[in-house]
């Protein structure tokens, strides 16, 4: 009876209650943290009253609420910005050991970092662009980490933090990237569905006809591949980080996101012109609303066998082998 009340009670401490006791063990170890979660309060109310001064675009005095209604905003190209803190909180938590190694004390010299980022929100509130405050509030984050833990810590979280540069919203400052991808993703997909699956369409920069009017189709900036490309950016640096330790395979991965962004695009164009050559316009459309995730998942699965191909082997070296038969 013993035994088995200790083995109900071990597992009964599985999941959300392990996780909640480490998480208080490792929130213990960590010093300064009065000093740390006081500035970062203040640093937090600064932007939330003092953050944006674009009140014709939306009607707030604060970035926090700026950066929260852009993510949420019909058709938004930056909704993955929701996502991305709760990343870099789990990428933290995945590296807690080896952060909590580096943790030091007061390190007085990051608040010049924060004075930096105190004079560049200034700015940026003075010009009217909250993007240069949203970097501001993130740098302003990094040089309170370093105060309060020292710069062994605030180097070895460069990665994930830096992750948080996904949260700046791009809008329309994207147009130089959103345009070339437009052009190209329907270049070749005009090429692909003319040449090699012989079915003439007409094409008119971003536009694809049909030569008979049963459809046409516009590669708006929405359709552009845009969104793709900033999640499979993030998603592949975050892999090549955490799967490899070689810097040209970290790179590799990282720029693999624009030729997978394009594929995946150039695919999901096929799929709309391939439905409304066989059953109508209304057909391509409902590819092109309801299958853009097939295409995702494709690039995802490329992504994940070149990296398993490209992973470090681990096999244990012969003298081990040897050691251990012995």
């Amino acid at each position: 009876m013993d035994g088995s009340s200790v083995s109900v009670s071990t597992a009964g401490r599985s999941g959300w209650d392990q996780f909640r006791e480490e998480f208080g063990g490792v929130w213990r170890q960590l010093p300064n943290k009065g000093v740390f979660l006081g500035l970062l309060a203040a640093w937090l109310l600064l932007f939330q009253f003092v953050g944006n001064s674009t009140f014709g675009y939306l009607d707030t005095p604060s970035l926090l609420t700026w950066l929260y209604r852009t993510y949420t905003a019909p058709n938004s190209q930056d909704s993955h910005g929701l996502l991305v803190p709760f990343v870099v909180l789990a990428l933290f938590w995945w590296k807690r050991k080896q952060l909590l190694a580096k943790v030091g004390d007061l390190w007085m010299a990051g608040l010049a970092l924060l004075a930096g980022a105190t004079v560049l929100h200034i700015v940026g509130y003075l010009i009217q662009q909250p993007r240069v405050s949203a970097v501001a509030l993130l740098v302003g984050i990094f040089a309170l980490m370093a105060t309060a833990w020292g710069w062994r810590l605030a180097t070895a979280s460069l990665f994930p933090f830096a992750l948080l540069a996904f949260c700046i919203p791009i809008g329309t400052i994207s147009d130089p990237i959103t345009v070339p991808l437009r052009r190209i993703s329907t270049d070749i997909a005009v090429a692909v569905v003319r040449h090699g699956l012989s079915i003439q369409v007409l094409q008119n920069g971003t536009q694809i006809l049909d030569p008979k009017g049963n459809y046409s189709y516009e590669v708006v900036a929405a359709c552009s591949g845009i969104r793709s490309l900033v999640t499979l950016l993030a998603l592949t640096t975050i892999y090549g980080f955490t799967t490899f330790r070689t810097g040209w395979k970290r790179a590799l991965m990282v720029v693999l996101a624009m030729p997978l962004a394009v594929a995946g695009n150039v695919v999901r164009l096929v799929g709309i012109i391939l439905a409304a050559e066989a059953f109508g316009q209304r057909a391509g459309e409902v590819v092109h609303e309801w299958f853009g995730f097939l295409t995702f998942a494709m690039a995802l699965l490329l992504l994940f066998a070149l990296g398993h191909w490209l992973r470090d082997s681990e096999e244990v070296p012969p003298a081990e082998v040897k050691r251990e038969a012995a």
